[in-house]
């Protein structure tokens, strides 16, 4: 394998080479999702989930005065369990089936494959780019999307701030190593004195540019986002450059292409961003609190009412992964993402 031209890569380029890379991208040519895979998504964890997110965007499309055509994107499906949950609950709510555009957006052919053949029967869109939406009310649903985009970090060392590098001279031996950067220019760049009380500095280039194009669509259009994801609400941002294979974090520079990259998401970054764009407004909160609000147990248990015990505590342990703050219950954040007027706080 080469590396066209250049063998020393910033941590963003490594990390989205090996991702998404056409023929060597860990995204692009398997399937990482599921007990057999490397790691399980909330979606594939419980139906509970998914049903919870179901009432959620039937109870916020109330909220912008139940238009009669608007888009529910989702930003990168996995292996389309949650659309399919989605799409089965609103079965039941024919005057909001009949006025959605289902539609996902996804860079995986691979996955692509997978998302198509379990909701073949669906009327779904496949878009590249977020510019290739209509222009109509939109709610976007992003669980664990952000934290699989490639991220730079920097580090300050006696005043001068270093960006991190990957050499891949010996694609056997990679190693990390910095090169000094003026951080004036990149927070030019991204519009954003990010190195403000800072010693260490970790973000997506790609992320802020999601955040903000949609953040912008609904500015116009009305809507909102709903981003759910592990991260931090502290001021300070930490490093939290991870690598998982089999459920197993492992070295991020062994067996390159074969594990997972990932990273927790700043949630004050966010907030900083949208704060600067104006006119949006934003809730948090831990996925516990937001499942629990959603009545995650009053559906629990009525979904167990006549199983039987082995059945019955199936449902439970599942739930439990979910909110316990011990597991994902408060590793895992809840943002909302809406115009300002709107007052929609179900959940929150």
């Amino acid at each position: 394998m080469k590396i066209k031209n250049n063998h020393n890569l910033p941590l963003d380029k490594f990390i989205n080479f090996f991702l998404y890379n056409k023929k060597f991208g860990y995204y692009m040519k398997k399937n990482p999702f599921g007990e057999k895979g490397d790691f399980t998504t909330s979606p594939n964890i419980s139906r509970i989930f998914s049903e919870m997110i179901a009432i959620w965007v039937i109870g916020f499309w109330q909220s912008l005065g139940s238009p009669k055509k608007f888009n529910l994107v989702e930003l990168g499906a996995g292996n389309g369990e949650m659309m399919k949950v989605l799409i089965e609950s609103f079965q039941n709510f024919p005057i909001f089936l009949n006025s959605c555009n289902f539609i996902i957006h996804e860079k995986s052919p691979s996955l692509i494959k997978i998302q198509k053949k379990k909701l073949v029967k669906n009327k779904i869109s496949w878009i590249s780019k977020i510019s290739d939406l209509d222009n109509e009310p939109s709610i976007f649903v992003a669980n664990e999307f952000f934290d699989s985009i490639a991220i730079k970090q920097f580090k300050k060392k006696k005043e001068i701030w270093f960006e991190k590098f990957v050499n891949l001279k010996d694609i056997k031996n990679p190693f990390f190593f910095e090169k000094e950067t003026n951080i004036k220019k990149i927070e030019k760049k991204i519009n954003l004195k990010i190195s403000y009380n800072q010693n260490f500095i970790e973000y997506s280039d790609l992320g802020i540019d999601y955040l903000r194009n949609i953040s912008k669509f609904i500015k116009k259009n009305t809507g909102g986002l709903l981003i759910i994801d592990y991260g931090y609400t502290e001021k300070k941002m930490k490093d939290t450059l991870q690598a998982i294979s089999k459920h197993k974090f492992v070295n991020i520079l062994e067996n390159i292409g074969n594990s997972d990259i990932t990273h927790n998401i700043s949630f004050d970054f966010f907030k900083k961003i949208l704060k600067k764009m104006g006119g949006l407004q934003n809730n948090l909160t831990t996925q516990k609190e937001f499942l629990l609000k959603m009545g995650i147990m009053q559906r629990a248990e009525i979904i167990v009412k006549n199983l039987k015990f082995s059945k019955k505590a199936d449902v439970y342990f599942r739930v439990k992964r979910l909110i316990d703050e011990r597991q994902m219950g408060t590793l895992f954040k809840v943002m909302l993402v809406k115009n300002q007027k709107n007052k929609f706080k179900l959940g929150f």
